[in-house]
């Protein structure tokens, strides 16, 4: 006889949505996707909207925990895109494995992931995914519900012959979800949808929560540097993110605020990948509040509390501003916009303001932005065994640190960061030199952004 296994019951994933993603509320688009029955569903949403619960919560109702194999797939165009959505989805999945796949780090890890036992949920970028199919590594045969998070970027950046072919792969497929931050009318070729339900909100944009200013860089200047410092100078503290169009004008400005005394990050795609998800940390836990990046940063990235965003080079479309500023005023936040622009520069239509910002009707901000936080490298991650509660315990009992000071600690395959107080950082790192964690030999470093 056949094993009879059940789906995840929605009551669960509500209540796992309380209790370990602490959202007491679901927005009316999450709302929606909970009580959908709708087999094919085109998801049309804004950045910082809940998009990736709300399609969370599709997924887990259509999964079986204590069934074998991969039953859902969901595919995303960047790496970090990819570790976003798991850090959503892995806390509700209870009783089901959820892995993530993505290049950038070593495949051996995955490998030994899928040997030990095959996932139910697997969130992937389109290259890794494929890479462990023709490896014969993982089969999708069983895989009911797929799940292509903003598939319009995947097709933008030529993924469509690997996406086609994972789909190939996945006979049994019964539910299909696309998702796009705008309209589009082009849908990928390889996916045949005979009835699609359309659930629109991009007209709930958060734009009424954001405050839109033009910065004038003063005449005769042609150099925006001088203007963006002022600017920065003049922010109260808070995390801000300066997008750029190309990476030399990222690690130009990158230099420039880090020389001027600005605590700064630098994110672009000519970094490797280790480099550019320390940027993304330190943003996160405080050591580096100010982000220089390219477009890599308008999607995938999500970091509570970005009070605002500013454009040193004005995007390229209407579309990428769209997602440059949706990194701000995300939920329920407010944020600000800048874009810095020269007077006979264009101003293409999509940029619409509230009030020009002028460099010389401001003084400089008396909480300018600063951190007094710095992050501790730890060689010893999951794969050795060690845990959050592991390091916090070992850096205060060990490090001498108070319980407040240790602040947020993300914990990697192989190595870890822990954000702790700058002022503490010397005799941390001598109280640790000789001492084991968990009876594990590591070497405590400080990360210089």
């Amino acid at each position: 006889m056949r094993p009879y296994f059940t789906l995840m019951k929605l009551d669960q994933i509500i209540n796992n949505i309380h209790t370990r993603a602490g959202i007491q509320q679901l927005n009316p688009m999450q709302q929606a996707m909970a009580a959908t029955d709708a087999r094919q569903v085109m998801l049309l949403a804004p950045t910082g909207s809940g998009k990736t619960l709300a399609f969370a919560i599709y997924m887990l109702r259509r999964v079986k925990p204590t069934a074998q194999g991969v039953q859902a797939v969901v595919i995303a165009p960047s790496r970090e895109l990819v570790l976003q959505i798991f850090s959503v989805v892995r806390p509700l999945a209870t009783d089901i494995k959820t892995t993530p796949l993505y290049g950038g780090h070593p495949m051996v890890d995955e490998v030994n992931t899928l040997t030990a036992s095959l996932p139910g949920i697997i969130i992937a970028t389109p290259g890794r995914l494929l890479d462990h199919l023709q490896r014969g590594n993982l089969r999708l045969d069983k895989a009911s519900t797929l799940i292509l998070d903003e598939y319009d970027k995947s097709l933008e950046l030529g993924f469509a012959d690997e996406m086609s072919r994972i789909v190939k792969r996945m006979p049994g497929r019964a539910n299909t979800l696309l998702t796009s931050a705008t309209r589009l009318n082009e849908l990928p070729p390889y996916i045949t949808l005979d009835t699609l339900e359309t659930l629109d909100y991009t007209a709930s944009t958060p734009a009424p929560r954001h405050r839109m200013q033009v910065v004038e860089v003063p005449s005769p200047h042609r150099d925006k540097l001088p203007t963006l410092l002022h600017l920065v100078r003049s922010l109260d503290n808070g995390r801000t993110v300066i997008f750029v169009n190309h990476r030399e004008s990222a690690e130009r400005v990158h230099q420039a605020l880090v020389k001027a005394g600005i605590p700064a990050g630098l994110y672009h795609g000519g970094l490797e990948q280790r480099l550019r998800q320390q940027a993304l940390d330190l943003l996160d836990n405080g050591t580096t509040p100010v982000l220089v990046s390219t477009d890599l940063a308008s999607r995938g990235i999500d970091i509570d509390n970005i009070r605002s965003v500013i454009h040193y080079h004005l995007p390229p479309s209407a579309e990428s501003w769209t997602h440059r500023n949706g990194r701000t005023a995300r939920q329920d936040a407010t944020g600000t916009i800048y874009a810095i622009i020269h007077d006979d520069e264009n101003r293409p239509d999509y940029l619409s303001t509230d009030r020009t910002w002028h460099p010389d009707e401001t003084t400089y901000s008396a909480n300018p932005v600063a951190t007094d936080t710095a992050t501790i490298h730890i060689n010893a991650g999951r794969r050795e065994k060690i845990s959050r509660g592991d390091i916090a315990g070992y850096l205060i009992k060990t490090g001498g640190l108070d319980p407040a000071e240790v602040g947020k600690i993300k914990v990697n395959d192989h190595d870890a960061l822990v954000a702790v107080p700058a002022a503490k950082v010397q005799a941390l790192l001598a109280a640790t030199a000789t001492q084991r964690l968990k009876n594990t030999r590591v070497r405590l470093s400080l990360i210089r952004p």
